[in-house]
């Protein structure tokens, strides 16, 4: 829902106000920012994250307090950029990139029991598709170090570019090449653990990483 806060001003054709699209967005990224101020200092958190439904799931460790502060309700600023491309325009200024981005303001809710698990789960199987029901469940003294925290999709904004260059007319007639170059993100080839203890073939799985 846009807000009075997060109502895109600038370059205001380019928001999204479709909550399909700013799904697909946070379901095809898997690294996000968020900030929480401690003691009067502004920091910015780098989390893996993942979604479920109207809310995004991510976790810390209990012993930071910074995700302390976030478990006790402070206010948060959570957002995930997406680079797909240098925009090269005959111009310094106009010069730019094609991304997709979401910017979610609120507070955070801790989650415990059954629920944190579960939250577990849905976070790893964003990050690693498939991979939940291969690995060891989480310990008990695992999970007492992991506060997890669930921030809802209800004060948000994204933000699409992705058209050519807008170039001035007063560079339009110079010999300088405009257009946009991609920038594609992919796995790459699979190596194995230096202490793998007997031949295992890596499941089937990780190829349906790879688009």
């Amino acid at each position: 829902m846009t807000s009075d806060r997060t109502t895109v001003r600038r370059l205001a054709e380019k928001s999204v106000d479709d909550p399909a699209a700013r799904n697909a967005i946070l379901d095809a990224s898997r690294l996000a920012h968020v900030s929480v101020i401690d003691d009067g200092t502004p920091f910015v958190l780098p989390v893996a994250y993942g979604r479920d439904g109207d809310q995004v799931l991510f976790h810390g460790s209990t012993a930071s307090r910074l995700f302390r502060s976030l478990a006790e309700g402070a206010p948060t600023c959570f957002t995930v950029t997406l680079l797909d491309g240098l925009l090269v325009a005959r111009s310094a200024f106009e010069s730019s990139m094609h991304y997709r981005s979401v910017m979610v303001l609120g507070s955070c809710a801790a989650i415990d029991g059954d629920a944190k698990v579960e939250a577990l789960r849905t976070i790893t199987e964003h990050l690693m598709p498939g991979r939940w029901d291969d690995v060891r469940s989480p310990l008990a003294k695992e999970l007492a170090a992991t506060l997890v925290l669930a921030l809802p999709l209800t004060e948000w904004s994204a933000k699409v570019g992705n058209s050519p260059p807008d170039d001035n007319p007063i560079d339009l007639d110079t010999a300088v090449w405009a257009g946009s170059v991609p920038i594609l993100t992919t796995f790459g080839p699979l190596t194995d653990a230096p202490d793998l203890r007997m031949p295992v073939e890596p499941p089937a799985y990780l190829k349906t990483w790879i688009p």
